[in-house]
């Protein structure tokens, strides 16, 4: 390649990379998404490219391409897949002039992160119910994790598959600090037995069962109260044992192309106005920012018994790995 050729595409290749453009990595709702990647594009002028995968995919998505990464922000998802990221060191440190704003259990997840990730919402585990289907079959409204193991809900429950979804990467770590690890585990073993489906998405499960596809959904309480408040028959459960809770996160990738646009949309993404638009999409997580106005639906984290849960631990890359093989080996392979 000639010095003049060799000029131009580098001139070229600097004009791409400093180019108005964003390449978002989304793991919250689809409409949530969509509503955060078409609003940044309208009030910045700087073009949005945005794909939505479940935590655990866009956390193995921005691995996998490490050495050529091609994502500038990951928006959403719980915060344990960001949390191994920011390990891993594939998330670069950043500190926001808007964490003055924010609640303070978003800047103990950007503490736990070395600054790497920020929380940006809140939110309970638990699950939802068919209301008509369960009352056709004559069954029990569960109140309880224990009673999702009842043989009277076999094949009726569905949650997500740990490996791919956040949300199920909670519940798993969820049962494992509510009833230490050896019950925990067997409580995934006999929940195995009831579960007809492990998907892919976090939120699958409880869509499904407001479409009347399945009875009961293990997801994050917000999701269920979305399909309540969408029309769906579904009743939302704080189990009675005690839960965990997720901080969904927010991350710029390491080496991103676009990092002031990756900065931009960062700051823009903790505003209070920002914040207060989930509603609008039916999402009722519980906002980081501590102006934003989060819907009357949204769970009420201060009436639900949360457990004490060990972001720093359990998002750990040496505990999610051994908890995920130990799940692979010792639940998912069980006859149901």
């Amino acid at each position: 390649m000639g010095t003049a050729t060799l000029t131009a595409f580098m001139l070229a290749g600097t004009a791409v990379a400093s180019a108005d453009n964003l390449t978002l990595y989304c793991s919250a709702d689809e409409a949530w998404c969509q509503l955060m990647a078409r609003g940044f594009e309208e009030e910045t002028g700087i073009k949005v490219d945005m794909t939505r995968k479940s935590s655990g995919e866009t956390f193995a998505q921005v691995k996998a391409e490490a050495a050529n990464p091609k994502g500038d922000v990951w928006w959403g998802g719980t915060g344990d897949p960001h949390l191994q990221a920011a390990e891993e060191n594939l998330t670069a440190e950043y500190m926001s002039p808007m964490r003055e704003q924010l609640n303070d259990w978003a800047i103990r997840q950007a503490e736990a992160s070395g600054n790497k990730t920020i929380g940006i919402y809140s939110g309970a585990l638990g699950f939802g119910y068919n209301k008509d289907l369960l009352e056709k079959a004559g069954l029990p409204a569960p109140a309880c994790w224990k009673d999702l193991t009842k043989p009277e809900y076999k094949g009726q429950v569905q949650m997500a598959n740990p490996n791919s979804s956040g949300t199920a990467y909670t519940t798993l770590a969820t049962m494992v600090q509510l009833f230490g690890e050896d019950d925990g585990f067997q409580y995934m073993k006999d929940l195995h037995k009831n579960i007809n489906q492990y998907t892919k998405s976090g939120s699958a499960p409880i869509k499904a069962a407001g479409l009347g596809e399945n009875m009961i959904g293990i997801v994050f309480m917000h999701d269920a109260v979305a399909q309540g408040a969408s029309g769906f028959p579904i009743v939302t459960v704080a189990p009675c044992e005690g839960t965990g809770y997720e901080i969904g996160s927010m991350s710029i990738i390491a080496d991103a192309r676009n990092p002031e646009s990756a900065q931009k949309f960062y700051d823009w993404a903790l505003t209070a106005d920002v914040q207060s638009r989930a509603k609008d999409v039916n999402s009722f997580q519980v906002p980081s920012n501590k102006d934003a106005v989060q819907s009357p639906l949204s769970p009420d984290l201060s009436t639900i018994k949360l457990i004490d849960y060990d972001f720093k631990k359990y998002g750990s890359s040496d505990e999610r790995k051994r908890l995920l093989q130990k799940w692979d080996e010792e639940v998912s392979t069980l006859p149901q």
